[in-house]
């Protein structure tokens, strides 16, 4: 069975952008489109919608708070041209936050995010011809492929953000950690400090107050000590 989706923005041409895109997927249909909160309001209470694609900046009512008036809300991947909003994204727990324009190469990791949540939804075959290992990352002028697997962690400097690889290699790309411990939710990456997020296959040693990634230490925050320490337990019973 298909996944029925709605793609709600006042933007014609980034619904049809959407829509092409969710037509090169087998497992994706478009049952609706509407250009306000208000109208998709109607559809989501009459109508089955398993994943919804919402613009943020609506007249009358913006996509954040038609969310958060939803008792029962469908998935969704907000779509914006904002960066602002996607920690408040996260806290929503959408599926993904993607920034306009959308590239098919982009949606594609967004669909793979709902898929990974919703296995039921698709069959092995079909996700495994989406699946993605790796991230794009801009520096400067160009698009870096990153695979998941050589980032060992990523550690924050206000609106920047250091991609440490493997090889002592790293990148650096105007971009809040909030926003990468997004697009990296569904991935083995844990944030463990408002500075650091590290890469959980890389972690070769752990106390309750710091844990090692290939050797180096990184210390765990206060405020994030209970989530690491439930994740390191889970860790000692493998």
């Amino acid at each position: 069975m298909k996944t029925r989706c709605l793609i709600v923005d006042d933007e014609p041409l980034a619904i049809r952008l959407i829509e092409k895109h969710i037509s090169q997927i087998d497992s994706l249909e478009v049952v609706a489109t509407c250009n306000s909160a208000l109208k998709a309001f109607e559809i989501v209470n009459t109508q089955e919608i398993d994943l919804m694609f919402l613009d943020i900046k609506m007249p009358n009512l913006t996509g954040i708070d038609f969310l958060k008036s939803l008792k029962n809300p469908p998935k969704t991947i907000f779509t914006t041209a904002y960066r602002d909003y996607a920690l408040e994204s996260y806290e929503l727990e959408t599926v993904d936050y993607l920034l306009k324009p959308v590239t098919f190469e982009r949606f594609v990791k967004a669909i793979d995010k709902f898929f990974w949540q919703n296995t039921s939804k698709v069959a092995p075959v079909q996700r495994e011809t989406i699946t993605t290992d790796y991230i794009l990352i801009k520096s400067g002028n160009k698009h870096h492929k990153v695979n998941l697997a050589d980032i060992v962690y990523i550690e924050s400097f206000k609106d920047y953000i250091k991609v440490h690889l493997e090889n002592n290699t790293s990148i650096v790309s105007k971009y809040k950690l909030g926003e990468m411990e997004l697009e990296l939710s569904t991935y083995q990456f844990l944030r463990i400090h408002r500075s650091y997020i590290i890469n959980t296959s890389k972690i070769t040693a752990f106390s309750s107050n710091d844990i090692d990634v290939n050797s180096l230490e990184i210390p765990i925050g206060a405020s994030y000590k209970e989530k690491v320490i439930l994740h390191l337990e889970k860790i000692k019973h493998i």
